[in-house]
């Protein structure tokens, strides 16, 4: 059997035409489980029995087994996920003022070693499908709507969660495509969509080609050596290409690229990295991120203190650029930047 959500719609429709079913019936399919969010052929009540059978007999959709939730004392929510294969991922719900945004995984572990990160301690396992990707949104929402909620307060995606998104390419392009399908899909702006990367330049030109996504970088270094050290990827995509790239990524004239900045105590922290940031980003359309690092078990990097954050930040504003110091949350559960990791309790509990 095959998950049905790795299926686009055009996939879904050809799949039909064989079996000598109407094509059209692809789109009431894609309603019932991305707009009604069903858990079970049998609801598709529009659809023949004939057709549920012939569907249930080729496909599933319930790809993720909840094993375990843990809730932050700010009310952000980790998501620990078993896939059909006994591999854990870990999703974010993060609650903004007036809607929520969910932090997604790419990937099982993660190859891009990052010095300051947590996810990359156990290595990298598989790639996940697209259909594993939709799963989260899909579910978090069916989350939502199982607790009275409107399943359309989850109006953005962040693709931050475990994993380099570009390492993931082809599959990450398809899971958008159904995220922001507005007519059959979950129905997301591509403008509450972001994707992330530690720099891999060919797909971001890629990606600014293929979707009309927000883009954001993480930087977190001044120079080469000092951002090979924390990023080996420097090594194969120095910053001079990197921001090269960056120039040349496709985007509507207003919008300006995220790059993430992660502040740690005596590496890149001081006022002279501060004003070097700003002569690097001079010539990018770009906003910049801080984030104080968020310590996990085993590191040594520390966070700097918060006047340390504050002034970095007020060299930044003094010379025009747009930033911001982004408080994260979740960090009391490791759901925060960095934090991932996708320990394997089993729990199996369920929200309520």
């Amino acid at each position: 059997m095959e998950n049905l959500l790795n299926y686009t719609r055009e996939d879904l429709s050809r799949w039909l035409e064989k079996k000598g079913v109407r094509p059209f019936r692809s789109g009431q399919i894609f309603k019932w489980l991305y707009l009604k969010l069903v858990d079970d052929f049998d609801q598709m009540t529009d659809l023949g029995k004939d057709l549920r059978a012939l569907l249930a007999d080729h496909f599933y959709f319930d790809c993720l087994t909840l094993a375990d939730t843990q809730v932050s004392a700010d009310t952000t929510e980790k998501y620990l996920f078993q896939l059909t294969d006994g591999a854990h991922i870990e999703s974010v719900l993060i609650p903004e003022k007036d809607h929520f945004t969910l932090c997604v995984s790419s990937q099982v572990g993660c190859a891009m070693n990052c010095r300051f990160c947590l996810t990359a301690k156990g290595g990298w396992k598989r790639n996940l499908t697209a259909g594993e990707i939709i799963a989260q949104v899909r579910t978090v929402r069916m989350f939502l709507a199982h607790r009275n909620m409107d399943p359309q307060k989850l109006s953005n995606v962040v693709f931050m969660g475990m994993g380099e998104p570009l390492a993931n390419y082809d599959q990450v392009i398809q899971a958008i495509a159904v995220i922001t399908d507005t007519d059959f899909g979950l129905k997301f702006s591509p403008r509450r969509v972001t994707v992330s990367t530690c720099g891999l330049v060919p797909e971001i030109l890629a990606l600014g080609k293929a979707c009309a996504v927000n883009l954001a970088v993480s930087l977190n270094a001044t120079d080469d050596e000092t951002r090979s050290w924390l990023m080996p990827v420097n090594n194969t995509y120095p910053m001079t290409r990197l921001l090269t790239a960056c120039q040349q990524f496709t985007m509507k004239p207003r919008n300006k690229i995220t790059f993430e900045y992660i502040l740690i105590k005596g590496v890149n922290d001081s006022p002279a990295h501060a004003g070097q940031l700003v002569r690097l980003l001079f010539p990018v359309r770009a906003k910049v991120n801080l984030i104080a690092f968020n310590p996990h078990p085993g590191t040594r990097l520390k966070a700097p203190d918060p006047e340390t954050v504050q002034t970095f930040l007020q060299i930044l504003l003094d010379k025009n650029m747009t930033a911001i110091v982004r408080k994260s949350k979740g960090a009391d559960i490791l759901a925060a930047c960095g934090q991932l990791q996708a320990q394997q309790k089993n729990k199996g509990i369920e929200i309520d």
